[in-house]
């Protein structure tokens, strides 16, 4: 079934102002205060954990076209099926293909944000192959008709009671308005479907390129019915999922689960080494790994390459303001919130989808700080931000080499620096602009102490007249700044003080100020 867009408004702006303004989502996203602390907790309690999955994270991206290479020895050694999918498209093609040739007809799906950016469940349908969402929260936005609103809370937009009515189209009986009666019914319904399916779709949160290990992390044990029960398994593995080691899942999974719901350990940890053998009594008999590059290996050396350490954890959705007001569905993407803002136009290969997601953020630094593998989010928005007024796709800049301070170790939480931190924002010119015109004055004027001390006079002399009722402030209402409309539409500028801190100082310097 297709996607519908069930936040109202064709910009982000219009969506967002449609987010705030509805009461039952404001209330249900009450639920993500429980997950507000989690990042914090774990930089805390773990103040080394973050860095050492920073470097194993950089260490595979160091090289990632060779650990892929690695990877997919390692799994064809274990009767696995590798597929190499460049496009959301190829992948489509490989899976039906596989499913027609196999004679597959009922498919179970466990949760996944890479068969969501695929339009997996829509391919299937299509294809006459019927495919259920098997995660609780998955199962709920498909019988709506609605893409996941958080990668790890995919229902968090809706209320007990929505839930209830979206749930009620498939029951025979009322169901009650109670966690509980819900949850029992969706255990009963969805048991039958993993014992009709002949076909398991999964993700994969790692791939271990040394043993081949497909790891899934799940809360439910619907991974486990769907690699265990159908004979034919397809994993689809976006290619920046491949680690190099076994040994570093000892880092990446309690930091993953700690991050994303605050667990020192989900309650399934699903590890597959290919499909079954000879003597096991449960597993696919056919195991196929699709890996999944959509625009991913071009961002290696450059600007962008940090945003592939991403471990999908959901933790700077969890504290950002924007999203905490706004939902999933507003940004009208796959991935959303500050991780979804930057990630959506880099994958954008026509450069048509995300355009505007960058400006959708405050800039505060929550999301950097939050990121368990410490990529600089609020760093390449700003780049973004920058690199998306031209029009097309994004053209990513190679990065010169990392230049490390002879000595230098970074300190627990200290952050790890972009690779393409100091390279320009533009690979050609930037045709001027009144906005550029004024940031070129302004950085001219504040260069100097008479050119910043004269630009401060002329703003107080200005901030004069539009002083009075609003108490110092300038409303988001009144537009009363011309120069600052653009700014000022959405938010409550300060204005400046009376009195400069110089002349307060100067002031105070000569002792006859009571401060």
């Amino acid at each position: 079934m297709s996607h519908r867009v069930v936040t109202a408004g064709d910009t982000l702006a219009e969506r967002a102002a449609s987010a705030v303004a509805d009461p039952d989502l404001q209330h249900a996203l009450r639920n993500l205060d429980r997950r507000l602390f989690t990042s914090r907790d774990v930089a805390e309690d773990f103040p080394e954990l973050k860095d050492r999955a920073a470097a194993i994270r950089r260490e595979t991206l160091a090289d990632l076209p060779g650990w892929l290479d690695r990877a997919e020895t390692t799994l064809a050694g274990l009767g696995v099926h590798v597929h190499r999918a460049a496009s959301p498209e190829d992948a489509r093609r490989i899976i039906i293909e596989i499913a027609r040739n196999e004679g597959l007809t009922r498919a179970v799906k466990s949760k996944s944000m890479a068969t969501e950016e695929i339009d997996l469940a829509d391919a299937l349908e299509d294809a006459g192959i019927e495919a259920v969402e098997t995660d609780l929260g998955e199962y709920i936005v498909q019988v709506a008709g609605e893409r996941p609103s958080h990668m790890i809370v995919p229902a968090i937009h809706k209320t007990l009671a929505q839930v209830a009515d979206v749930l009620q189209t498939r029951a025979d009986d009322e169901l009650p308005v109670e966690h509980e009666a819900i949850t029992a019914w969706a255990r009963g319904h969805l048991r039958a479907r993993f014992l009709e399916a002949d076909l398991g779709v999964t993700g994969a949160n790692f791939v271990a390129a040394d043993t081949g290990t497909i790891v899934l992390v799940t809360n439910e044990g619907n991974g486990d019915l769907c690699t265990i029960v159908p004979r034919v398994q397809v994993a689809v593995v976006p290619v920046e999922k491949v680690i190099a080691r076994f040994a570093d899942l000892a880092t990446l999974l309690p930091l993953l689960t700690m991050s994303a719901t605050g667990q020192r350990i989900s309650n399934y940890v699903t590890m597959i080494n290919g499909p079954r053998r000879e003597g096991e009594i449960d597993g696919p008999e056919i195991l196929h790994v699709v890996l999944l590059d959509h625009g991913r290996l071009r961002l290696i050396g450059t600007a962008y390459e940090d945003m592939l350490a991403c471990i999908r954890c959901g933790a700077c959705l969890n504290v950002c303001p924007v999203f905490r007001r706004i939902s999933g569905h507003a940004y009208d993407a796959v991935y959303s919130g500050p991780m979804g803002k930057v990630l959506t136009p880099l994958l954008s290969l026509d450069g048509t989808e995300g355009r505007d997601l960058p400006e959708a953020s405050t800039l505060c630094g929550a999301c950097t700080e939050a990121c368990p593998v410490e990529i600089p989010l609020a760093d390449l928005l700003v780049r973004l931000r920058a690199d998306l007024r031209r029009p097309g796709p994004v053209d990513p800049l190679p990065s010169p080499p990392a230049r490390a301070e002879p000595g230098h170790r970074r300190r627990p939480g200290e952050g790890f620096e972009s690779p393409g931190l100091h390279l320009p924002l533009a690979s050609r010119p930037a045709p001027r602009s009144n906005r550029r015109t004024a940031f070129t004055v302004w950085a001219s004027l504040w260069s100097s102490p008479g050119g910043y001390a004269a630009s401060a006079r002329l703003t107080r002399l200005a901030a004069r007249a539009l002083r009075g009722r609003d108490q110092g402030w300038t409303r988001r209402s009144g537009g009363r700044v011309p120069a600052l409309r653009a700014w000022t539409e959405t938010r409550d500028a300060p204005l400046p003080a009376p009195q400069s801190f110089r002349a307060r100082w100067e002031t105070r310097v000569r002792g006859d100020a009571q401060w």
